[in-house]
């Protein structure tokens, strides 16, 4: 895995890599370097195969990722827009961030939030299997107050939260946030832990899948990722091809032979 200057990456013996959205001092908000190298590390992490599950995180307790880094606004690269001569050339930068829509990455990807995370981040954990949260972190999209239009980052906010959530944390702006709690109560936030204790939960959650046949997990993710993006009857069609593709042989029959030696998964209540 190549360096970064922006992002810290880090790969266990466990099958689980961390990557760390490294610019604290701008709250981790993203430049043009940021997005060129987290591009590369999606796509990177989709040929080692020694990664299994990938747990995203900013460094810091203030802020996981405040979005566009507005001190960068000037760079071309940051521009959202047309290019050329006509409106049917538009690009997004956001498009250079997000795991599944930058790198095509079907691993697992867990958010460990850890303060902030507003605007732009959105973009990354619209795209996240599930997040967990520390006590103090927060939601909001600050776009509105300062006019602009919250669009892309309101759609992806839609794949995980209540249509009226949605409605009221985009339109309220900057002058409301949401809490870790009340991103729990409504379902964006699948588990909140005192922040001492976040890096330990989002590892023993991403060691556990990590641990178990990646191919059945992979497959999985693909099922719901398509369940949620397709209609019914679309997605059952591609469920076909998926369960054909998703059982491996040789985990079936590992799995078999565990179930009838009588050894059950020991288990954790949440």
């Amino acid at each position: 895995m190549g360096r970064f200057e922006t992002l810290d990456y880090e790969a266990g013996e466990d099958g689980v890599a961390w990557v760390t959205l490294d610019r604290p001092e701008v709250h981790n908000a993203f430049d043009a370097r940021m997005m060129r190298e987290l591009r590369t590390l999606w796509r990177e992490l989709r040929e080692d195969d020694a990664v299994r599950v990938v747990v995203l995180t900013g460094a810091g307790e203030r802020a996981f990722c405040t979005g566009v880094d507005r001190g960068a606004l000037g760079d071309p690269e940051l521009r959202i827009g047309t290019r050329g001569g006509t409106p049917l050339h538009f690009d997004d930068p956001g498009d250079w961030i997000s795991p599944k829509t930058a790198g095509d990455l079907w691993k697992p990807v867990v958010a460990a939030v850890n303060g902030m995370a507003c605007g732009g981040a959105f973009y990354l954990l619209g795209q996240v299997e599930f997040i967990i949260a520390a006590e103090h972190a927060t939601f909001f999209d600050p776009h509105t107050s300062y006019g602009m239009a919250a669009v892309f980052e309101s759609m992806a906010m839609l794949q995980r939260m209540p249509l009226g959530e949605v409605m009221r944390m985009q339109l309220m702006g900057a002058h409301e946030r949401l809490s870790a709690r009340r991103a729990h109560e409504i379902g964006l936030v699948q588990e909140v832990v005192p922040a001492s204790e976040l890096r330990e939960a989002a590892g023993r959650v991403a060691a556990t899948i990590a641990s178990q046949p990646p191919l059945a997990v992979q497959a999985t993710l693909r099922a719901v990722w398509y369940a949620q993006e397709l209609g019914y009857r679309q997605a059952l069609e591609v469920a076909k091809t998926l369960v054909q593709v998703g059982n491996d042989p040789q985990s079936l029959a590992e799995g078999q032979a565990s179930f009838a030696s009588g050894a059950r998964t020991p288990w954790r209540l949440r």
